[in-house]
């Protein structure tokens, strides 16, 4: 037994001597190649970076350990084709990895090379966002953010100041129509849009610059985007500077190949400064951080006898490094041998070819796996933290300094990120939330171009040589709102007055020419006008123009300058009065119960006070000519009897109350009928209109036609199309004789036609509520402009002055009100009141027998017993009726003193009963 445990023992630690010689040895050298452009701005500045990242790896024993990292550059010479060259030559030398390319047209040819040798292909400086696709998988972005993040960041910008359209200036290569593309989407997403796209040929001269910044000045937008090389970028801005175009007014925002050209300057070249004044430009942010600092430092002391300033590229480079390194030190961590093994692809095109030594270039076979160990990078970099967003193969958390160029350097205005947007904070590390929403935008001021701080307006008309076109409707009748006549104009009225006054007042000149729309024979359809306006065929259009929902959904509209809506017309007749005309505001069964209320309130008074008042006392026939005296003298407050009992007071007082309101009635609906006007047709509102079958008039154009069928569902059988000089005979003729009930149209025309033609009133309310705009096409910036200049022309009074000027009142004052006859006052309106009175009365008359039953039952208390002795017994309830008739009768006073009277009399006869029981009880005399 304890030799078969020795074997075992033996065995396991053989094993485990073995087991070590198993693993493949760690290679003594690896390398990667780099590929950039050596003499441009961004190479300079790379090739020292990568250089001082390979030295401190192999510094570094906590990395490869023991391993040397070697690197192999080649220059593309910003060539493409010199680039795919040089790409084939680096794979020759059998890397591992390649750091680069700074092109993105050579990273997308690049890309296809290393994606059949399998060898990943880190690039610190190709930002177009086609090379994340799946296409390239052996592509990997080793710099934070590309051209949709920082287009992200040029459209927050031009949000955050109200711009809406930009022109864009670029290098007409991969890197700039991929830059393009994605500031439109951008601007898009905001309701943004590029208005003109300028492309520089990469190859450009001076002559061919200027030439496309003159067609960039005679665009409307001022606010133009450069996206450009950092090498050849200048070369725009002193084309701009020699057009004017550095001026106050213009805007220029710079990608950041503008800071990594002004970074790659120490000290800062003045004549580089003087051209990029008032700039505005991107870089890519990297917190501040004691390795950025070291590395910054370093690079400073090799200045010396190297130009090589340190900026964005270059930082990125140097991560970019440190990134393959970790990842092929984790690699071999895990057992992984470096082996590359020829293509048989490539053999066979080899032997076919006697210039191309394809037959040299090797498979990286274990390119996969390294590939998987970049993605996995997790470690923090002199650019921040290094990490890979989950299934892509970009840096996450782009973040962007937003510079502004003055002076002789450059000032931070504010930073752009993904989570926060633009911020003047720095963006965290690592960021809480994800909704930009709630974050306020905020940017320091800004020294735009001129040495002006207030943000430009962004736009001007465009100076080509165009005019606006501007239509105008054709109108044949009122044509004191637009008409057309033999002016310079072609055109004049109302609504041209007011147009060509806000123009005046705009800080530009805007030169424009009407064009009449229509035929002349009757008035155009509005919406048609509207839509020559959404199609491009006018620039705007001028005139009567309502705005309505359909409308505003192709076209933009200025400030209103007319109030308008729908309203109802209607003939109307003077009522003739007669001699009845009195009985008329108050129906029959109001009659009737007002004055049947008049008689019974004077019987309750009557009854209230007929004990205790005098005045209320007196013969039978006294006594009823005093209910009705006094009920009907309420009415005028002119009765002459005092009320002195509380009760009476009570109820006289609510009544009196109830009397104050219906007299008040009576007056208002009196004067109402002896003065309205009646309606022809009996329609009184909109409500009246619907509910009838008669014929409704509209204006020829007008968008009534198509509000009543589409919102008040009026059948079209029921529309008649008028022009305006028809309303009159139309309304007169009546719905039975071939005319019209009502018509409905807009309220400026109603009241110029109301103001001579007296016989005809509004009816109802306004049932829509709108206005007269001019109409643009979509996100014209005129349209903002002019609506400011319209309410400045309504602030001082211009409005109004050019109003009375066009449209003075006729002969007929306008009435806006609705002229109906005044409804009959009906019990429905005042029951309430009678019900008050009522209940008053009954209450009073309830506490007044109340009062009389308890008198009534002491008054009858010891009534003599003569009853039972009486030989005619007559029925008690007569006689008890009788006696409290009677009593009810009597004075108060009466009452009282025989109350008191019978009451001493009871005390006495119980006082003469008590001393006559005790003498009955004494003892006789002997």
């Amino acid at each position: 037994m304890a030799s078969s445990g020795s074997a075992l023992l033996l065995r396991v630690l053989c094993l485990c001597s073995v087991l070590p010689l198993a693993l493949p040895a760690r290679p003594a050298n690896v390398t990667i190649g780099a590929l950039f452009t050596f003499d441009s701005v961004i190479g300079r500045s790379a090739r020292v970076a990568i250089d001082l990242a390979v030295a401190d790896v192999n510094r570094d024993a906590a990395v490869l350990k023991g391993t040397h990292l070697s690197v192999f550059a080649q220059d593309t010479k910003c060539s493409g084709f010199v680039g795919t060259i040089q790409a084939l030559q680096l794979m020759e030398k059998e890397v591992v990895a390649v750091v680069g390319p700074q092109s993105s047209g050579i990273a997308h040819v690049v890309s296809h090379v290393v994606n059949e040798l399998h060898v990943p292909l880190l690039s610190f400086a190709a930002t177009d966002p086609a090379l994340a696709s799946a296409q390239y998988p052996y592509f990997v972005r080793a710099i934070r953010g590309d051209d949709s993040s920082q287009m992200a960041a040029v459209a927050d910008i031009a949000t955050y100041y109200g711009w809406r359209e930009v022109t864009v200036i670029y290098v007409d290569n991969d890197y700039g129509r991929g830059g393009v593309d994605a500031l439109g989407d951008a601007l898009e997403a905001k309701r943004g849009k590029v208005s003109f796209k300028a492309p520089v040929p990469p190859d450009a001269d001076a002559a061919t610059v200027v030439d496309l910044l003159v067609q960039v000045s005679m665009m409307e937008s001022r606010v133009c985007v450069v996206h450009v090389n950092p090498d050849s970028g200048l070369a725009v801005f002193a084309a701009a500077r020699s057009l004017g175009m550095m001026a106050s007014g213009y805007v220029w925002i710079a990608t950041d190949w503008l800071a990594a050209a002004v970074d790659s300057k120490r000290p800062a070249d003045p004549r580089m400064m003087s051209l990029i004044q008032g700039v505005i430009t991107l870089r890519q942010y990297t917190p501040d951080s004691g390795a950025k600092r070291s590395l910054t430092s370093r690079f400073a002391a090799g200045l010396l006898n190297r130009s090589a300033p340190v900026n964005a590229y270059g930082l990125s480079a140097y991560d970019a490094v440190w990134m393959v390194a970790r990842a092929i030190d984790e690699f071999l961590d895990d057992g992984g041998n470096v082996t590359f093994s020829a293509d048989p692809r490539l053999q066979q095109e080899a032997n076919g070819s006697r210039t191309l030594r394809l037959d040299s270039l090797r498979v990286f076979d274990q390119g996969g796996q390294l590939l998987q160990k970049v993605m996995l990078a997790n470690f923090t970099g002199v650019t921040g933290d290094v990490r890979f967003s989950a299934g892509g193969r970009s840096l996450v958390d782009p973040a962007y300094e937003v510079l502004n160029v003055g002076g002789t350097g450059v000032r931070r205005v504010g930073y752009w990120s993904n989570h926060s947007r633009l911020s003047v904070a720095a963006p965290a590390p690592t960021p809480t939330t994800r909704n930009n929403r709630s974050i306020e935008q905020r940017l320091y001021s800004v020294v735009w171009p001129g040495e002006t701080t207030s943000p430009p307006r962004g736009w001007v008309f465009p100076n080509n040589g165009r005019l606006l076109r501007i239509g105008v409707p054709y109108r044949t009748t009122y044509k004191q709102f637009v008409s057309k006549d033999s002016s310079p104009d072609g055109v004049s009225g109302y609504c041209i007055d007011v147009f060509k006054a806000a123009v005046a007042l705009l800080p530009y000149p805007v030169p424009f020419s009407f064009i009449l729309f229509g035929d002349g024979v009757k008035n155009p359809s509005y919406s048609d006008l509207v839509s020559k306006v959404a199609d491009n065929y006018f620039d705007a259009a001028v005139g009567d123009v309502s705005i309505v929902t359909n409308r505003t959904r192709v076209v933009d509209f200025t400030q209103p300058y007319v109030e308008s809506g729908l309203v109802i017309l209607s003939p109307v007749k003077q009522k003739s009065s007669n001699a009845w005309a009195f009985l008329k505001p108050f129906t029959l069964g109001m009659w009737a119960v007002t004055g049947a209320f008049f008689l019974f309130v004077g019987t309750v008074i009557w009854v209230l006070e007929h004990r205790f008042n005098p005045e209320f006392r007196g013969s039978p026939r006294k006594q009823l000519v005093t209910i009705f005296y006094f009920g009907f003298s309420t009415m005028f407050f002119a009765h002459r009897e005092n009320t002195v009992s509380s009760l009476g007071r009570f109820v006289l007082l609510i009544w009196l109350f109830v009397v104050l309101i219906i007299n008040s009635s009576y007056t208002a609906s009196l004067t109402s009928i002896l003065t309205v006007q009646q309606l022809s047709t009996g329609i009184q509102g909109l409500d009246g209109l619907l509910a009838s079958a008669d014929p409704i008039g509209y204006q020829v154009g007008s968008f009534a036609k198509s509000y009543m069928m589409q919102e008040l569902n009026v059948p079209e059988s029921r529309l008649r199309e008028l022009n305006i000089d028809q309303y009159a005979n139309s309304l007169k003729l009546g719905p039975h004789n071939g005319g019209v009930a009502a018509i409905v149209d807009e309220l400026p025309y109603v009241d110029l036609f109301l103001s001579t033609n007296c016989q005809f009133k509004t009816v109802g309310q306004e049932f829509t509520k709108s206005g007269w705009e001019f109409a643009f096409q979509r996100d014209s910036p005129l349209a903002v402009d002019l609506s400011t200049a319209i309410l400045t022309l309504s602030e001082n009074g211009d409005l109004q002055r050019i109003h009375d000027k066009w449209l003075s009142p006729g002969q007929c004052a306008s009435s806006q009100g609705t002229n109906v006859a005044v409804d009959r006052l009906s019990l429905s309106s005042f029951w309430g009141l009678f019900l008050i009175s009522g209940v008053a009365c009954f209450i009073a008359l309830l506490v007044f027998f109340t009062r009389i039953l308890c008198q009534y039952g002491k008054y009858n208390q010891g009534v003599d017993e003569v009853t039972e002795e009486s030989p005619v017994r007559r029925p008690v309830r007569i006689r008890s009726i009788r006696d409290l008739m009677t009593f009810v009768d009597m004075k108060e006073e009466e009452v009282k003193r025989a109350i008191r009277r019978k009451s001493s009399d009871d005390r006495r006869d119980r006082s003469i009963g008590s001393s006559g029981g005790a003498s009955s009880f004494s003892p006789p005399t002997v």
